[in-house]
């Protein structure tokens, strides 16, 4: 997911809506998709961590907005900021709110990137990151926007690499794949899956879906269409020599983007922990598909990178969805976005990279070259370089300007704690909006470099510091969630009279909210800081008060807690005599 500013500009002749951003890097990012039956009264829920070392997080917010007869949209690309052409504007655009719209559309993405011969399209306009917003502005449901976007991609061509996308609404949760066709021809080959009510999906930088039940016509209607497909998505790949077999056994993701040992490894293998998170009991009893989450990829034929067939899939990859052993809440939907393979013998606290203080975070980049021979650092859930995280709620049993709870959050999902914004709301508070700040111009008020001071002071004594966010953290969102539940009470009550006096309520409620929890994360880096510094720990005199020592000077109690006995060891061991006491 990329930085966006929004830029608005009119003249006499047409007004034009500008999108523009900075560059950063797209293919690091986490979706979970999770249907309404598996939330257990939850709604459709999708999550998703926007990972990038140049991405700022704020809260991205698009108004509602008529258009006159002949305005034009310019699209500029994500990535380079590079103008890339201009499309006709709809009559009508609707409120979006982060990557929710006001009709409870939800649009995420992860970059899988894909063929080589295909990443790059002469002279197309839309990228992917315009296609999503665009589509949030144009759909009332999941159906409609995956229609946009195919259609958008048809008319003026896909210039992004090839991309997963989690598409919701209240009724129904899709994933949708897509690359585009190289200079091969124009626009993208794609294909989408609803995704069973009652199961649950997800998808972090590795195409996921393989063989479907191919469309000759796309039944857009049709309630119980469960796929969509391009007409040539298969004939694409056997006309360009990528693929050779049926059509009843084409994978898109074997053809499109063959899955190699950092595809399962450092991709598939969050998916993995969100599966076992959530089907303990039921989800590969027999580690068949950890085998594979690891890198060890079976096939009956080795692939040996060109055209593809059949007999080349591989044989133990892992579901497109499965059903959990129980319901899957909006808080363990956050809660799984903090995953470093905890429980696993690969926990990222576990081992030498972990340092005294176990923390299960590796500075980049992944990989690195010892003695000719190339190792990695894991590749986890959650990140350091997240710019933000969101947890997005999706409700059939509310009217849509209430039923839509976009929960968002700045900075590393493990340490930040995610607020809630209704999808109505007509105007973004000061802490989360967009230019308070940037990577390289602070802010003081700003909810992305508050969150940074916390989870960047973890980092240095993670096993001592980090149970103190967590506990705070996991109180606020349970407390919020709660909150909720009276917030939408109260809503649909005032919309009985005016619905524009609900709408200015929930506007208020998610920006004081957020406003407010803002100012709790600085109190808790106050606190945080003066308890840990210097290698010290003070003692506690309640909740988030440090003791005195009793002479009322402010002369604190402490302790030395040091490196811990297994670090003093691997010190004594591996440095000999040298620091020996004579």
């Amino acid at each position: 997911m990329k930085n966006i500013l929004n830029f608005f500009s009119k003249s006499y002749a047409f007004i034009a809506l500008s999108i523009f951003a900075i560059p950063s890097n797209s293919e690091a990012c986490t979706n979970f998709l999770i249907t309404k039956s598996a939330s257990g009264g939850n709604g459709n829920i999708i999550t998703y961590s926007a990972d990038s070392h140049q991405l700022y997080g704020y809260l991205y917010h698009q108004n509602a907005q008529d258009w006159p007869d002949g305005a034009m949209l310019d699209v500029y690309d994500w990535d380079s900021g590079k103008f890339m052409g201009k499309i006709p504007q709809v009559s009508h655009t609707f409120n979006v709110v982060g990557n929710q719209n006001e009709n409870q559309v939800v649009i995420a993405e992860s970059t899988y990137g894909g063929l080589e011969q295909l990443l790059a399209q002469d002279g197309a306009i839309m990228d992917y990151g315009s296609l999503i917003y665009i589509a949030l502005q144009r759909s009332k449901t999941a159906r409609e926007a995956i229609k946009i976007i195919t259609d958008l991609a048809d008319l003026y061509g896909y210039a992004s690499e090839g991309e997963s996308f989690s598409i919701a609404d209240k009724n129904e949760v899709w994933i949708m794949e897509v690359i585009g066709k190289g200079n091969f021809d124009k626009g993208m080959v794609w294909v989408a899956r609803r995704v069973p009510d009652g199961y649950i999906s997800g998808h972090a930088n590795q195409a996921r879906i393989t063989t479907f039940n191919f469309q000759k016509k796309n039944r857009w209607n049709d309630p119980k269409a469960d796929t969509f497909n391009s007409e040539d998505v298969v004939t694409f790949a056997i006309d360009n020599n990528f693929y050779n077999g049926s059509v009843k056994e084409f994978s898109f993701s074997d053809v499109y983007n063959p899955v190699n040992f950092e595809g399962a490894r450092m991709c598939d293998l969050r998916v993995w922990t969100f599966f076992k998170s959530a089907a303990p009991k039921s989800f590969d009893k027999n580690n068949k598909f950890w085998d594979y989450s690891i890198g060890n990829i079976n096939r009956i034929k080795e692939y040996n990178g060109g055209c593809q067939t059949p007999d080349m899939f591989p044989t133990n990859r892992l579901p497109l969805w499965i059903k959990p052993d129980w319901h899957v809440t909006i808080h363990q939907a956050m809660n799984a976005m903090r995953n470093h393979l905890e429980n696993t013998v690969l926990d990222m606290a576990g081992d030498i990279g972990a340092g005294p203080f176990e923390c299960p975070y590796r500075m980049r980049p992944l990989t690195f070259e010892v003695d000719g021979k190339t190792y990695f650092n894991e590749r986890c859930v959650a990140t350091q370089q997240t710019g933000w995280v969101f947890a997005s709620q999706s409700r059939d049993w509310l009217p849509d300007f209430v039923g839509g709870i976009f929960w968002f959050g700045t900075d590393d999902a493990a340490s930040t704690v995610l607020t809630p914004f209704y999808c109505c709301l007509t105007s973004v508070t000061e802490e989360y909006a967009q230019n308070n700040g940037s990577l390289i111009e602070w802010s003081d008020n700003s909810s992305f470099w508050v969150n940074n001071m916390i989870s960047n002071w973890a980092y240095t004594r993670y096993n001592l510091i980090h149970p103190e966010i967590e506990k705070v953290q996991q109180k606020q969102e349970m407390d919020f969630i709660e909150k909720t539940k009276d917030i939408d009470e109260k809503a649909v009550n005032i919309a009985k009279n005016n619905e524009n006096d609900a709408i200015k309520f929930l506007t208020d409620f998610s920006n004081n909210n957020a406003a407010n929890l803002v100012k709790e994360r600085k109190k808790l880096f106050n606190y945080l800081f003066m308890k840990y510094m210097d290698g010290n720990v003070k003692i506690n005199d309640g909740d988030q008060k440090l003791k005195d020592n009793g002479s009322g000077l402010g002369i604190p109690e402490l302790t030395q807690p040091g490196y811990g006995k297994t670090w003093e060891e691997n010190v004594a061991r591996s440095t000999g005599d040298k620091l020996l006491e004579k």
